[in-house]
């Protein structure tokens, strides 16, 4: 709960199945700082939805709409929603979710283009999200399998959604957010950033994880970051080999700066 030194808007994302606990954790967390109350209801994590959480709620569409409005009424900032297309392909409700949340006041939806079933397997579809946004008002977000600039700007123009919403092709990738914005806005592709350049990024979003986790747990922490900014590039299971023996903060910079330094 600690947001000292954040850049605005802080967003907090909250999860469960009470409206009055959820309430709560909404004022708690604008107390603390919150400028945006994000909700929750698209984690597809076995062990979320068996407590009635995340992309679970999608199958009690009384107990969103009770959810919502409690949250929404409890804090005066904007609440946001993560969803699913639905629970599985036999119930596909994710328009019935959208349009319960503009009714309760929530400022904006994000839709994952994939069933809770789906996990992250096979291929997100648009048309439900892109029905979506022909119902409501509210600002609507697409997410899931926009990995490039080109994928965004398609994905954009088949849903008429207002933004995209990039997940896992951020892994190790934090660049990707400039070359989509770039790209839409002037259609043009930029270059690759240098190896030195993404050493830097990385030893930069080391020292930061350091400091936010404290040492002990930002190195267990780091070690599935610099798996993903290796992959892809030469000798990386020598290096993930060798960084993941790391035990200390300075070893493991030290050795991340040195294996990009080594590609340049």
């Amino acid at each position: 709960m600690d947001h000292d030194g954040e850049p605005d808007p802080i967003g907090v994302q909250i999860a469960g199945a009470d409206p009055s606990i959820l309430a709560e954790a909404a004022r708690f967390n604008v107390d603390h700082g919150a400028q945006i109350i994000d909700i929750n209801m698209g984690c597809p994590a076995k062990k979320v939805c068996n407590s009635w959480c995340g992309s679970a709620l999608l199958q009690n569409e009384p107990l969103v709409a009770s959810i919502l409005k409690a949250v929404v009424s409890a804090v005066d900032v904007p609440v946001t929603l993560k969803i699913r297309t639905g629970w599985n392909s036999e119930n596909i409700n994710g328009v019935q979710i959208a349009c319960i949340a503009e009714d309760s006041g929530v400022a904006m939806i994000a839709i994952h283009g994939r069933t809770r079933d789906m996990m992250y397997n096979g291929q997100a579809e648009y048309e439900t999200i892109s029905e979506i946004k022909s119902r409501v008002r509210i600002p609507v977000v697409v997410n899931g399998d926009i990995d490039s600039p080109a994928k965004a700007k398609q994905v954009l123009m088949q849903t008429n959604a207002d933004a995209v919403m990039v997940g896992r092709a951020a892994q190790g990738r934090p660049w990707i957010f400039r070359e989509i914005n770039h790209f839409l806005e002037t259609g043009d592709t930029l270059p690759e950033p240098s190896a030195m350049e993404v050493g830097q990024i990385l030893g930069n979003h080391l020292v930061r994880l350091y400091a936010l986790y404290g040492e002990a747990a930002g190195v267990r922490m780091a070690r599935k970051h610099l798996g993903w900014y290796a992959k892809g590039r030469s000798e990386n299971a020598a290096f993930r080999d060798v960084v993941n023996r790391a035990t200390t903060a300075d070893d493991q910079l030290k050795l991340a700066r040195e294996y990009f330094e080594s590609l340049t």
